[in-house]
């Protein structure tokens, strides 16, 4: 298990909590425990959580307080909520809220693990297309920084790469030279200004070098444009 992947057991009844946190250590967590609603949200303000065990009767705030705070914020760390209570319309409140998933105690704690397991791969996928995009079948991956092109993969120079990213961030636009000069070389730089065209020109050779489609496409007079034309 991931060592950053850190659990936040919400949870006022010690015998509870203690257990929570032994198994889920067992398995390779990471875990801290708040004993009422105050506690659990000082710590959701400063720390980050991969996922949340929320127990819905907590003394100071509510958990269904705590996740309301949790959502008004846009935070959408996975929260399950633990609750001694089997009603329809807890859940629905709980589920209305943004609550992921609502166990009821006695819970079985292979079940817990189970569904704990499932929410934290949905937080990995989600993870991995914000590390990713995508134009046509140019694909960029942020957090490795490789680059590929109807899968084959293309080796970029640093400044190739930054310059490619900023057009794949603005797809579709006409971006004049000295806005990719300030934007990828820095308002700093002081060298000569074509060398936006030359670095174009590098990118198209390796970029839509082979392929029936182009993707950075002249704009005569102005600069240029990173677009699908089959899009």
């Amino acid at each position: 298990m991931l060592d950053e992947t850190r659990i936040l057991i919400v949870e006022d009844e010690v015998s509870i909590a203690r257990i929570l946190k032994l198994e889920l250590e067992h398995e390779g967590y990471q875990t801290e425990t708040a004993p009422d609603g105050l506690k659990a949200w000082e710590l959701i303000q400063s720390h980050s959580w991969s996922l949340l065990l929320l127990d819905v009767m907590l003394p100071g705030l509510s958990g269904m307080e705590v996740l309301r705070r949790l959502r008004d914020r846009n935070d959408q760390t996975p929260v399950i909520m633990l609750t001694a209570r089997d009603t329809v319309i807890d859940k629905v409140s709980g589920l209305d809220l943004g609550a992921n998933d609502y166990v009821t105690k006695p819970f079985d704690i292979e079940e817990l693990l189970a569904r704990i397991r499932v929410h934290l791969r949905g937080v990995q996928t989600l993870k991995q297309e914000e590390n990713r995009l995508k134009i046509a079948d140019l694909e960029i991956n942020t957090s490795s920084h490789e680059v590929t092109r109807a899968k084959k993969e293309i080796s970029l120079t640093a400044r190739e790469y930054e310059l490619l990213l900023f057009f794949v961030n603005h797809p579709h636009q006409v971006l004049s030279r000295d806005q990719l000069l300030q934007k990828v070389w820095g308002y700093d730089y002081l060298g000569d200004s074509n060398i936006v065209d030359v670095y174009v020109r590098y990118l198209r050779q390796k970029i839509d070098k082979d392929v029936s489609h182009k993707l950075i496409h002249t704009v005569r007079g102005v600069g240029y444009m990173l677009k699908d034309q089959n899009a």
